[in-house]
């Protein structure tokens, strides 16, 4: 008999896509597990396509915002579903709220640990304990397993097959199979996760003179468009893929990428859903604190090791208290470039 696990995680993107391939290997190791996961109204295209996973869109601006919100958005899920279990991947105030509404009926829930206390210690200013903490995607599979799923991430799938490009995308990607694809995605939501721009562009100009390949440009919203529209028209073989397309054509677009370049933000998270190697740029934060993309490596890490007040923050959203922002500011971009070209020559 099949049960439906509702899986709550609100949230940004990257954080939402660390959640797919957890859910995935729910699904395969239990066959009698349907999963419906609540999220942001935008991040629908990270469920398209995955049998048995139902994605349940939430206005939290609007239709399910405050506590009222929350609970029609409550009175939705149940009028719509036969809830069996409650999966709290957030642990947050609207999660907590929500899962309240589930639970005063009866319904069995689990909820994520976020380690805060080792976090904590792994950023502090004084007597860091820097040491490897628990995967995100770890986390996320020990609440499913709270609910006596199994879930054993070591035999997930790494590798999603490339998606269908429609032709609306190669008339101005071109096809793949003429160059390899290499994604540069330069931006953060916080300027200490963020490679200075001007860096990037010269590890943009090193890159471009490779004719093997071409480089497209990501990135969300109008100012950061606008800005790597220009570094589109100063470089040859590049490509601006921000702002022309939707989340699942870029989806579409990444699962063909050979590589791509990222921050500790969505893009690397993005890529990893299809097996796509990161060269992931670390400033304030740091692999350690659990946010490497799935299936990512160490080996493809680029960040500054001897600095004894990195990691200074989990997310990046605290201001550099030395002011020199030395963990970006000190990596060359010729580093940047080299790893790239190691990646790549590993993955031929």
């Amino acid at each position: 008999m099949q049960q439906t696990i509702l899986a709550i995680r609100f949230s940004a993107l990257g954080d939402v896509a660390m959640t797919i391939p957890v859910i995935r290997q729910v699904l395969a190791a239990n066959p009698a597990v349907d999963i419906v996961l609540v999220s942001n109204k935008n991040w629908g295209a990270l469920c398209k396509d995955i049998p048995r996973l139902t994605f349940f869109p939430a206005d939290l601006k609007g239709r399910h915002k405050g506590v009222r919100g929350l609970y029609r958005l409550y009175r939705e899920l149940r009028s719509r579903y036969t809830i069996a279990a409650v999966a709290d991947l957030h642990q947050v105030l609207r999660s907590k709220i929500v899962r309240t509404f589930f639970r005063l009926n009866g319904t069995r829930v689990a909820v994520m640990d976020k380690g805060r206390a080792a976090k904590k210690a792994l950023t502090r200013q004084q007597d860091k304990i820097v040491q490897p903490l628990t995967a995100t995607v770890e986390r996320y599979a020990m609440v499913f397993r709270q609910l006596g799923l199994q879930c054993d991430l070591s035999s997930a799938q790494v590798k999603s097959a490339p998606l269908p490009l429609h032709s609306s995308i190669t008339a101005i990607t071109g096809l793949p199979g003429e160059a390899g694809w290499i994604g540069l995605a330069p931006f953060a939501t916080y300027r200490e996760k963020t490679y200075p721009l001007q860096k990037m562009e010269q590890v943009l100009a090193l890159l471009s003179q490779w004719p093997q390949y071409k480089i497209l440009l990501f990135g969300g919203g109008p100012a950061e468009t606008a800005l790597l529209a220009e570094l589109a028209d100063r470089h040859p073989n590049t490509v601006m893929i921000a702002g022309r397309f939707t989340l699942e054509e870029e989806l579409a677009i990444i699962s063909h990428l050979q590589l791509m370049i990222s921050m500790d933000s969505a893009n690397m998270h993005l890529a990893s859903l299809f097996g796509v190697p990161v060269v992931s740029v670390w400033g304030a934060t740091h692999p350690y604190a659990g946010f490497m993309g799935f299936g990512q490596t160490m080996d493809r890490v680029v960040q500054i090791t001897d600095l004894e007040c990195r990691p200074c923050s989990v997310f990046g959203n605290k201001p550099c208290f030395r002011g020199d922002h030395a963990c970006m500011e000190w990596i060359t971009p010729e580093k940047v470039a080299e790893k790239v070209a190691a990646v790549l020559q590993k993955t031929v």
